[in-house]
């Protein structure tokens, strides 16, 4: 786990590994999808700017569900809600923002919105790949504890280690996963007040330390969920793009009466891919609180999410061929 990668010289400031990795993941949907529509593209800057004003949308986004979804840790002090720098992400939130700007986008720009939407999923699931390695590196987004070979560990202090030491009744659990010492808990700051909470590690006496390093009270092994989900990001997107050139192809050769080979329904597919495995990897997830029939918000709308793709690709389905529509190859 490594949320600060390291500090700028002569600054106080830190590059956050799941800063970097949102980066990394939009220049490369910035350039699949610039190169995935060279051929449909009058500008491809129009592209770049798209994409950009969709990164912004996503940080918004993933800000303000996260916001929402824990507006307790902020309901004493309100300002904090834009210290994004202090960490609280939800990248469920970012995508969905980040689609509806893309989408009034094009439209405001007469661009064809289905063809660049279809790109645009492919790309999307691909730049989250890299956004999930940023999970890990941060440490949230963690797994429930698993004795599995590839089951990881996370450091003393860590949004893991912190979830189970304390009872989580969000999850239903009343009791902690892993029981430490009370004298772990509870220390006095620099200005002499009392803080009832987990003890810093630098607060910890060496034997303590040895104990949460090593010894019985480290961290319990959980399953790596943010590899889980990057695995899924890449594998969905690989899927999309096998699903469009499919229709890419089909249109060039001429056959028409072929089924789902329509511009939009890659996009209505990343729904119903997303939308289900999101579903699936949040049973594998010890983070967010259960809020509806025992099941996480996130998997409540990846249930819709599954349910709108389903109904879009079927709707798409029954508009008739156009045979002016562009053809692109790759």
């Amino acid at each position: 786990m490594y949320p600060e990668l390291f500090q700028i010289p002569f600054t106080q400031l830190t590059v956050k590994s799941y800063g970097l990795m949102m980066v990394i993941g939009f220049l490369s949907a910035v350039y699949l999808i610039r190169r995935l529509s060279k051929n449909i593209t009058p500008d491809p800057q129009l592209i770049t700017n798209a994409a950009l004003y969709a990164l912004i949308a996503g940080v918004v986004g993933a800000r303000i569900f996260y916001v929402v979804h824990y507006f307790d840790r902020f309901s004493d002090n309100l300002l904090s809600v834009f210290a994004i720098w202090q960490g609280g992400l939800e990248l469920l939130g970012g995508v969905l923002l980040a689609i509806a700007v893309i989408f009034f986008y094009l439209r405001y720009h007469k661009l064809p919105i289905r063809k660049y939407l279809d790109i645009l999923a492919i790309a999307l699931l691909l730049a989250l790949a890299f956004g999930r390695i940023g999970c890990f590196l941060n440490g949230c987004c963690y797994g429930k504890p698993s004795n599995l070979p590839w089951a990881v560990r996370f450091p003393y202090g860590s949004f893991a280690y912190r979830s189970q030491v304390y009872p989580n009744h969000a999850r239903d659990r009343t009791r902690p996963q892993l029981l430490i010492p009370l004298d772990f808990f509870g220390y006095e700051t620099d200005n002499r007040k009392w803080v009832n909470d987990l003890k810093p590690f630098d607060k910890l006496t060496p034997q303590q330390q040895d104990q949460v390093t090593t010894g019985q009270y480290r961290a319990l092994t959980v399953h790596p969920t943010q590899f889980y989900s990057s695995a899924n990001a890449l594998f969905c997107s690989w899927l999309l793009f096998v699903f469009w050139r499919r229709s890419q192809n089909a249109k060039k050769a001429g056959q028409n009466n072929s089924r789902f080979i329509k511009s939009g329904q890659t996009f209505a597919l990343m729904f119903i891919l997303y939308g289900t495995t999101r579903v699936i990897l949040e049973f594998f997830r010890d983070d967010n609180p259960f809020e509806f029939d025992s099941m996480t918000v996130s998997q409540n709308i990846g249930i819709v999410l599954a349910v709108l793709g389903t109904v879009l690709m079927l709707t798409v389905e029954k508009i008739k061929w156009k045979k002016h529509e562009t053809i692109t190859t790759q």
